[in-house]
């Protein structure tokens, strides 16, 4: 029986480490190619430099437009996640704590929007876009990032509300707190959890779309780090080593993001099934 146990635990283990190896050769490998020129990383693919080359890395550190799409990318990021999980906060309330006719279908409906793949809405979009002038702004980008990320935020926020016992909301009420302020001063700060996971994956979304901008954003000085990658290896399709140096700092905001945030899109995916 422990032979069993402990040939389970091991075969667990080594499941873990090939997975994390499948992700993490891949990174290393990308690291140590940006420290060669594209002459050795043809010639010698696998090896470590000959001659560390670290010019690769602080050319691009010292290209202003790199810093502008990291800070496109975080500020659309940040537009999105905060109209995303207004809206979805408020319509996951109503749909969590009021019992009226035709909820259940309205709920239906924003789960309906997970099946609804981008790319079919993408001709629309953009002639809508068009049309209310939003194409090169923001704007353009945030509000539909938002739109396709209420159906997720709004079924994890509802599921997250209805644990919350209907006993703290009716004491609240005959303390005097309407329905608006225990939402707010209530409700809002024991989601605290659920809230924080569904804002990483907004962010995370919205830091990984690449379709859109490339359709919104015409003028290069609103592009977003995914379309500045792409823009930056038709440039220098050639020099292998320099794109793989670019992708590597492009990966960084969202590797070191992630970082910090991992504990927070895991105590917050939990907290829902362990509450109450």
């Amino acid at each position: 029986m422990n032979a069993r146990r402990a040939a389970r635990g091991l075969s667990s283990h080594a499941a873990v480490w090939l997975i994390a190896a499948f992700f993490v050769v891949p990174l290393v490998y990308a690291v140590i190619s940006g420290f060669k020129s594209t002459a050795e990383l043809s010639t010698d693919p696998f090896g470590l430099p000959e001659h560390w080359k670290t010019g690769n890395y602080t050319g691009i550190l010292g290209d202003g437009m790199f810093w502008q799409q990291i800070a496109n990318s975080a500020g659309i990021a940040i537009g999105t996640t905060c109209c995303t999980v207004a809206a979805s906060a408020m319509a996951a309330f109503v749909l969590a704590r009021y019992a009226f006719r035709g909820r259940e279908l309205f709920y239906t409906l924003f789960t309906i929007g997970l099946m609804f793949p981008f790319a079919v809405a993408v001709l629309p979009l953009f002639l809508l876009l068009r049309e209310v002038d939003l194409l090169d702004n923001p704007l353009g980008v945030i509000l539909p990032q938002a739109a396709f990320g209420l159906p997720m935020t709004i079924i994890i926020l509802r599921g997250f509300f209805r644990t919350i016992p209907a006993e703290i909301e009716e004491a609240a009420v005959m303390d005097g707190c309407g329905k608006f302020r225990f939402f707010w001063r209530i409700l809002l700060p024991m989601a605290r959890p659920a809230l924080g996971t569904v804002s990483v994956l907004a962010i995370v979304a919205s830091w990984n779309n690449f379709l859109l901008p490339l359709l919104v954003f015409n003028d290069p000085k609103w592009q977003t780090i995914p379309v500045g990658v792409q823009q930056f290896q038709g440039q220098y399709s050639t020099d292998y080593a320099l794109v793989l140096a670019y992708v590597v700092l492009a990966m960084v905001p969202a590797l070191a993001f992630y970082a910090v945030a991992e504990r927070q899109l895991i105590g917050g995916l939990t907290a829902g099934a362990t509450k109450g």
